[in-house]
């Protein structure tokens, strides 16, 4: 099943999903990730010229193995 783009979950692991990356605060190139880019712009950071930044999530708080992910290729969700 594939999710929309954008969307964050909390996995029970201690690794990133295919298609998924932690949400631990990195910056990332806009060239390699338009379409995400164009969802979260500059939201969680960068410079909105080259780079962007995901959002920052802690879930080791929670509870040792726990992390949130970002879905970064999947469903580009519609407007409409």
């Amino acid at each position: 099943m594939d999710e929309y783009m954008g969307v964050i979950k909390l996995f029970a692991f201690n690794y990133a999903p295919q298609n998924w990356m932690p949400c631990n605060g990195q910056t990332l190139p806009i060239a390699q990730y338009q379409a995400l880019f164009s969802l979260l712009g500059t939201m969680y950071g960068g410079n909105g010229q080259t780079d962007f930044a995901l959002p920052k999530l802690d879930a080791s708080s929670i509870h040792e193995g726990l992390q949130y992910c970002i879905c970064y290729q999947g469903i580009y969700p519609s407007r409409q």
